[in-house]
């Protein structure tokens, strides 16, 4: 769930920085004119704007990652379990043909662990100390080469890729949208343009970028089915299947930002729409239908 968050909430806020600077700097300003809508000016400039918002995004992830979580990254154990963990995720990294990962740990209750990265050879493996106190080892040894699966996979990339599809859409239809309003509410009487367009874009970019997320968090869904199939090769499907029940029995109060929190894993309705996980049984029984 963080790792999917912090992905979204990120390319949100560095789409609406961008869309200040191309503000800023009048850079947009062709999009716009008073016989009608450029859509091919607008359509280029969304495309831009929307793939280098979602790449910035992802060239930023393990950076975020590490600052939100306030995690320590392992470079010299200090004790067996950094030895441990270092030496399991280095062997699953050879079993799955990607680089060395960057495994940290950090300070939270609830059992949890993600990965992130630019590519499958400059990732970010991190567990929470509540994992680790909660879980036996072969338990964690399912969770981490979970994690090293998504980086195996490539899911941050293809995450990016769609990322910025759905940018481009949503600044696109952001700024038509954002014209037919400031023209509505003007009368027609000026060029339009102005800051009451930018802030109706903005606006509109947020809430378009929520809405986009729906199916940012639907690909989440599918893809960690992949991943629960990855650590059953990795570590074996029972040391997988224990790990989940694990989580499923000690799912509690999150230590998520609370702002984070309203997105929620479980729940039916909106809530489900954006969950980045399905339910644990879900897993479970996929994993033991050999999905």
């Amino acid at each position: 769930m963080r790792r999917i968050l912090l992905f979204v909430l990120t390319n949100l806020a560095v789409l609406t920085l961008l869309t200040i600077i191309v503000k800023v700097f009048g850079i947009d300003t062709y999009t716009y004119s008073q016989t009608g809508i450029n859509f091919k000016g607008i359509l280029i400039l969304s495309a831009v704007v929307g793939f280098g918002g979602s790449f910035i995004s992802l060239l930023m992830s393990k950076w975020v990652a590490k600052w939100q979580t306030k995690a320590h990254v392992i470079e010299n154990p200090s004790n067996p379990t950094e030895s441990w963990l270092l030496s399991t995720v280095r062997r699953q990294a050879e079993g799955a043909g990607i680089g060395m990962p960057e495994v940290a740990i950090y300070d939270a209750p609830d059992m949890n662990a993600f990965a992130t990265g630019a590519s499958r050879n400059n990732a970010l493996v991190a567990v929470s100390t509540g994992l680790l106190q909660n879980m036996s080892r072969d338990e964690v040894e399912a969770v981490l080469a979970h994690e090293v699966s998504h980086v195996a996979n490539g899911d941050m990339v293809t995450m990016t890729l769609l990322q910025g599809v759905l940018n481009t859409f949503v600044i696109f239809l952001a700024r038509v949208i954002g014209t037919v309003i400031d023209r509505a509410i003007s009368g027609g009487r000026d060029g339009g343009g102005g800051l009451a367009y930018f802030a109706i874009v903005i606006v509109l970019q947020i809430a378009l970028g929520a809405l986009a997320s729906i199916v940012v968090f639907a690909f989440s869904r599918w893809r960690e089915f992949r991943a629960d199939a990855g650590s059953a090769r990795l570590a074996g499907k029972e040391k997988m299947i224990s790990a989940l029940s694990r989580l499923a029995q000690g799912h509690g109060e999150s230590s998520l930002p609370q702002a984070i929190q309203a997105f929620g894993i479980a729940g039916g309705g909106m809530r489900k729409l954006f969950s980045s996980h399905p339910p644990i049984e879900e897993r479970i029984a996929a994993l033991r239908a050999g999905q």
